[in-house]
């Protein structure tokens, strides 16, 4: 009888009223109330500063947000019941502030949100129905595997991939037009989780001697040589330098979790510098993206002009912004999917930017937690390939804006208008939630029953052994 089974049987037995409602619960319930009372009045305000009166259809805003919410709540309570209280109401919080500000800057936009919205809670539902336990996704880690490459690749395919902005990102599916990337990253996850989780001992004792010294074998260096081929194709192929980065990032950060070795985070730097020189060399779209980053001012009319005004944004919103309604964001280009983040700025201000930095530190350190205390390696590194994920693309959106580094062009998740983006992070959530949640219930039942829960697992290796013990 595998893991799953087990703990799946000895869930049925632990059913009381203790384990279905537990005290997290009503926790969490608290604070999507408050969730709602903060995105009620920011969507009042934000009215009253554009048009001087309350919004007609607050409401039913209203009443939308928290059904939807509330939902996602029940599911949890008896889906996951477990499962860390403070995933749901921030994603709760980021999913109302970006739809806020999507209406401000668009009612056709806003109502488009909202749908995707209502799919996305019901995705969230679902993977935690389908997903009974974290390890069942390992079961299926080819298929994903395969549904992960398909849907990276799927922009390229003749008649289905669309070419919007410069980058080859979308594919339409009659009626629908959607990135298939943002669900071939958690694909990808899956896949690496899995794979690393069984041969990390290889990977992390594969050395030869050299001298005095001990190196990588050649050989066990071939999945980092695939995973930025990958990265390449993605790059030449689609333009698309958000995501290129963000699959190897994530490749090289689960590699180095699961091994405990710095040379391949050394080794998957060097490639990345290889392949950025590369790509300045043959891609336009990349010339173009550095040398706005570098200085957009000689191109204010072309490729600097959403940078500058994203910089003017901020600037112009201070400390404490120019308060909601009051922007005026319709002037940067993009500014419901790419610059989402400099609307926020300036009507909020450095404060309101922070305080949604810190609801992004918030899931992606529950995320981390979860990792910590898994007791399996899968597990263990899902979570923290999901949180890593998460956290590099916050990094690459905000530091794009803000000029650390070069323009990307991938959404903020939760918060940027977007379909794909959003159902894709709401999935992502329910598996860190699905997690915790059997973290959770493994550390109950060995308080039951006096054991250590679960099957015995063989001994992890690197910074996975170290966060086992």
């Amino acid at each position: 009888m595998n893991a799953g089974t087990v703990l799946e049987a000895q869930r049925q037995r632990l059913s009381g009223p203790q384990y279905r409602h537990p005290p997290r619960r009503r926790s969490e319930l608290g604070m999507i109330v408050l969730v709602l009372v903060l995105t009620g009045g920011l969507y009042a305000l934000s009215s009253l500063g554009r048009a001087g009166s309350l919004p007609a259809n607050i409401g039913p805003f209203l009443g939308l947000v928290f059904a939807l919410m509330l939902v996602a709540h029940l599911s949890l309570r008896w889906l996951a019941p477990q499962a860390d209280p403070v995933l749901l109401p921030m994603a709760a919080l980021l999913n109302g502030t970006g739809y806020v500000f999507i209406a401000r800057l668009d009612h056709a936009q806003a109502s488009a949100q909202a749908t995707w919205t209502l799919i996305g809670v019901l995705a969230f539902v679902a993977t935690l129905a389908v997903f009974r336990h974290a390890n069942y996704l390992e079961r299926y880690r080819y298929t994903v595997a395969l549904a992960g490459i398909a849907l990276l690749v799927m922009p390229l395919a003749p008649h289905i991939g669309e070419d919007i902005n410069g980058a080859r990102l979308w594919a339409r599916l009659g009626p629908v037009s959607f990135q298939p990337g943002e669900f071939a990253k958690i694909a990808l996850a899956i896949f690496f989780a899995s794979v690393l989780a069984e041969r990390a001992d290889l990977l992390a004792t594969g050395t030869r001697r050299v001298g005095r010294w001990l190196v990588l074998e050649p050989r066990y260096l071939a999945p980092l040589i695939v995973a930025w081929g990958l990265s390449l194709l993605v790059l030449l192929a689609e333009n698309d330098l958000g995501s290129s980065f963000l699959f190897f990032a994530l490749f090289v950060g689960l590699l180095w979790v699961a091994t405990g070795r710095w040379a391949y985070l050394g080794l998957g730097a060097g490639l990345f510098a290889a392949g950025a020189v590369f790509a300045l060399d043959v891609v336009h779209h990349a010339q173009t993206r550095v040398q706005a980053w570098l200085d957009p001012w000689p191109h204010f009319a072309t490729t600097g002009y959403q940078i500058i005004e994203g910089l003017f944004a901020l600037a112009g919103g201070g400390m404490w912004g120019l308060g909601p309604g009051q922007g005026n964001p319709q002037v940067i280009p993009e500014a419901s999917t790419d610059f989402i983040f400099a609307t926020i700025g300036e009507e909020l201000g450095l404060v309101g930017a922070t305080a949604l930095l810190i609801a992004y530190l918030v899931i992606v350190g529950s995320g981390l937690r979860a990792a910590v205390r898994s007791h399996r390696s899968f597990s263990k590194l899902l979570a923290t390939g999901l949180s890593l994920l998460m956290g590099v693309q916050v990094f690459v959106v905000v530091g794009g804006i803000t000029r650390l580094i070069p323009l990307t062009g991938i959404t903020l998740p939760f918060v940027s208008y977007g379909g794909s983006s959003l159902v894709s992070n709401y999935i992502l959530l329910a598996i860190l939630a699905r997690i915790s949640d059997d973290n959770a219930q493994e550390l109950e039942l060995a308080a039951t029953a006096g054991t250590e829960a679960g099957p015995p697992q063989p001994a992890a290796t690197g910074v996975v052994r170290t966060w086992a013990t």
